[in-house]
């Protein structure tokens, strides 16, 4: 990885500008690209065909601009604009960048469109609206009903956020999965009523839910990216429920049985994508603007609470390094954000 210097673009009509306050770095996604292990290393995916496909000119992976978290103040706006002015805080779905100059009618349609942020209360909590998208739209993919007994496989910055739409969902009782002692007690702190650890379920993750509650859970929503967590998820349901796959899955899946109880239970497993021209499944009533809208209503009202999940924080500077940590930590932060000038993490803006 190198940091790379290009000169500020001008401003169209119907161009913006934003100055970088902070920026999240995606444990999924990013840490994938990073490592050389995502679906895009060697193919490109073909969006009228809808398949991953080898193209016939060879096309390079990298170079390519990593992020799509990014919280700042609109800096200046193009003659056309009127949607944003200057000062304003904002959320882009711009790589990671010291400046962001963005098309707002291109940007409107993109995965993550611009949205504004209220200014009171800690930046850090925009750091998680993008991600709480991918949240909200797993809750909603999961039709949890008044009463349903949910598992949230993983306790991510995804998972911990699910914890938490699943009881406002209405679920009455949540049971958060993860091998991270300090992760189950973030889940239970956010309102979990049940932590378990995978790796010490003497049969498996299921079959501990189900001794405990008598039965299986109506669905079981996994978030960790790994086939092995996708496996305890698809122990956990009853007979007849639902799994949604919310993870960025990796190359083949060694630890997957789908001979066991996925097949066994007929299970319905449904994957929860809002990215790469997937709608959402009640599109054009649920589209990205009211995704994201909703997601900041949440974080700012704090029925979605964000201030115990911890945050590292690295220099614009030491990008290069803060990949470098993630990669050797991935379970010592729920988030790791790039701060740049302006920003003082002890204490917001300065």
């Amino acid at each position: 990885m190198r940091l790379h210097e290009e000169p500020a673009p001008e401003l169209g009509p119907r161009e913006f500008r934003v100055t970088a306050l902070l920026s999240g770095i995606s444990h999924g996604t990013e840490l994938s690209l990073y490592r050389g292990t995502s679906a895009f290393a060697d193919r490109v995916f073909d969006r009228d065909l809808r398949a991953f496909v080898t193209p016939d000119a060879p096309q390079a992976t990298y170079p390519a601009p990593l992020g799509y978290e990014l919280v700042g103040r609109v800096d200046a706006t193009g003659d056309a604009i009127s949607e944003f002015q200057p000062g304003e805080l904002v959320h882009v779905g711009a790589p990671h960048r010291d400046e962001a100059t963005l098309n707002l009618d291109t940007a409107a349609s993109s995965t993550y469109p611009p949205i504004h942020l209220s200014e009171d209360g800690p930046l850090e909590r925009w750091l998680f609206v993008s991600v709480g998208a991918v949240a909200l739209v797993a809750a909603h993919d999961a039709q949890i009903k008044l009463g349903d007994h949910v598992a949230v496989i993983g306790l991510g910055a995804i998972g911990l956020l699910l914890v938490q739409m699943a009881k406002l969902a209405g679920a009455a009782h949540v049971t958060a999965v993860d091998p991270v002692a300090e992760r189950r007690a973030l889940a239970q702190q956010l309102g979990a009523d049940q932590a378990i650890d995978p790796l010490i379920a003497p049969d498996g993750t299921g079959a501990a839910i189900k001794r405990s509650a008598g039965r299986g859970v109506d669905v079981a929503v996994e978030t960790s990216g790994s086939t092995a967590g996708l496996q305890a998820a698809v122990t956990a349901p009853a007979l007849g429920a639902r799994v949604v796959t919310v993870g960025f899955y990796q190359g083949g899946a060694p630890e997957l049985r789908l001979g066991d109880e996925w097949h066994h239970n007929r299970l319905d497993m449904v994957s929860s994508m809002g990215a790469w021209g997937a709608p959402h499944r009640a599109y054009p009533t649920w589209d990205r603007a009211r995704v994201m809208q909703t997601v900041v209503d949440l974080l700012h009202t704090g029925a979605v609470r964000t201030d115990a999940l911890p945050v590292r924080h690295f220099p614009f500077e030491q990008a290069v390094e803060a990949y470098g940590w993630l990669d050797v930590n991935p379970n010592d932060a729920v988030k790791v954000a790039l701060t740049y000038d302006g920003f003082n993490p002890a204490g917001g803006e300065r």
